[in-house]
């Protein structure tokens, strides 16, 4: 069965990648950061650059969020 234009083949892979793109929107609402497309950018368009681990990627995320005075209402 093919599938329609648009959207995902059917089967365990079409499951899993429709739960993944799910998951990418889901964690962009909350602001949880996306390592696989930082390391993605890092390598397409800073190839002298090593990315930073995961943790230290989500640290520097953080930090980021909430150094800034005045973005939060609590």
């Amino acid at each position: 069965m093919k599938a329609s234009k648009g959207r995902r083949a059917d089967g365990p892979k079409g499951l899993r990648a429709g739960a993944e793109d799910v998951l990418r929107v889901v964690r962009r609402i909350v602001g949880v950061p996306d390592y696989e497309a930082y390391v993605a950018h890092v390598r397409a368009h800073h190839p002298d650059e090593e990315p930073l681990s995961q943790s230290a990627f989500i640290e520097k995320c953080w930090d980021e969020k909430y150094s800034r005075p005045g973005t939060r209402c609590c």
